[in-house]
């Protein structure tokens, strides 16, 4: 028996995939082992959090049982944003203007911080900036897409409202208004989790692989963790980073594991818009657009709410003709036929933010659901948080993502 839930996490080949991923020291758990923080899960949100703990001294192992960036971090498509699915002036209605506000910047801030920290580690993953193309649609229409712009403005964002013409002469795309956002990144996910893990390896935090945690007690002196290879681990101080496969034990009210859809086409860098932009609608369900390896475009949406993977994958190849028309009509100059196409399954929450802090009733553990189309963001958020939470100094807006919160 697991203590998180089995997922068959993504199938197809990623265009990541084309490109070998740096090796990661591993280990085989053959003996009880003790650490001041055990990271479950080694993935992109779990090469962070074992990144920002082991920065801050603490012992740290993680495992997996799985081999390292193997589980769902590459099916993504990498558009590292800190606009949150939930647009800023829905989720006013929703939480209240103070609180949406705090969210939307300290999405920024953990953006702006994950920028600085790959600087600073020297990390490989080819990291850019772009800006940021959203488009009016169903979730938005043109009206409230510039009510969308004038309540980011007041909130302290720049960003530039398109008409248009405009969005039309800067990105050949017809009939469509636009609002033109900046500070965005774009990433190889893999590479990226891997430098993180690596920068962890080095300051003597370890990695073991294949661990499949069975059971996990809690006490007021720490965490016994089971493992089904047969050895104990006691540690101080537990964090679930599993990604989408729910930790037993751990809220999910108002989260969902849904299935998505992504292809890259053929390499065309003479055929992209001038600015290389993210571009995404506010739709559900929304289309999006990056430019990555080589020139090729990556596109995704046509999610579907509902995580079994038999029935996701068999919808792979008319869902991916689907997104091929889609972008044919977005972009008719391109090509937009799939070079590369896999699905997966997402977590998804009923506000678009993430779940991150102590879990409720398991003393010294703790827990990442950075569910939403900011996984990469929100995982740098719960970096943040933890080191702040486990070291004891506090974070000044657990409460927006606490499992408490209401």
């Amino acid at each position: 028996m697991s203590a998180t839930r089995h997922r068959d996490l993504r199938t197809g080949r990623s265009v990541w995939h084309a490109r070998r991923l740096p090796p990661v020291a591993r280990n085989v758990l053959r003996r009880d082992t003790s650490a001041d923080v055990i990271v479950v899960g080694a993935g992109i949100s779990g090469a962070m959090v074992a990144d920002a703990l082991s920065d801050a001294g603490l012992d740290v192992l993680i495992v997996d049982r799985r081999p390292p960036v193997s589980g769902s971090t590459p099916a993504s498509t990498a558009l590292v944003q800190y606009e949150i699915d939930t647009p800023l002036t829905h989720l006013t209605r929703g939480i209240g203007l103070d609180r949406a506000q705090r969210v939307w910047r300290r999405s920024k801030l953990a953006l702006d911080a994950l920028r600085e920290r790959i600087q600073h580690l020297g990390i490989d993953a080819d990291v850019i900036d772009r800006s940021s193309l959203y488009l009016d649609g169903s979730l938005l229409d043109p009206d409230a897409l510039r009510e969308e712009g004038a309540a980011r403005r007041r909130a302290g964002f720049e960003v530039i409202d398109l008409s248009p013409r405009e969005v039309a002469a800067q990105f050949g795309i017809a009939r469509r208004h636009g609002l033109l956002g900046y500070g965005s990144l774009a990433a190889d996910p893999r590479r990226l989790a891997a430098g993180f893990l690596n920068a962890a390896l080095a300051r003597g935090a370890r990695l073991m692989t294949p661990v499949e945690i069975t059971a996990v007690e809690s006490y007021r002196s720490g965490v016994r963790a089971t493992t089904a290879q047969g050895p104990t681990l006691h540690v101080r101080e537990l964090v679930f980073a599993t990604g989408y496969e729910l930790p037993k034990g751990v809220p999910r009210a108002g989260h969902t594991i849904a299935s998505t859809y992504a292809f890259a086409t053929r390499a065309q860098p003479r055929r992209l818009w001038p600015s290389r932009s993210f571009i995404w609608e506010a739709s559900e369900p929304y289309l999006y657009l990056r430019v990555g390896p080589e020139g090729r475009i990556i596109c995704g949406g046509e999610d579907e709410p509902f995580a079994d993977a038999d029935q996701r994958d068999a919808l792979l190849p008319h869902k991916t003709a689907m997104l091929e028309e889609k972008l044919r009509r977005l972009l008719p100059g391109v090509d937009a036929r799939a070079d590369y196409a896999w699905c997966g399954s997402f977590g998804a929450s009923e506000t678009g933010t993430p779940s991150i802090g102590p879990v409720p009733r398991m003393p010294h553990c703790h827990a990442v659901l950075g569910y939403g189309g900011n996984g990469i963001t929100f995982s740098a958020l719960a970096a943040q948080m933890l080191r702040s939470q486990i070291t004891g100094g506090g974070d000044p807006d657990s409460d927006l993502f606490s499992f408490r919160r209401s």
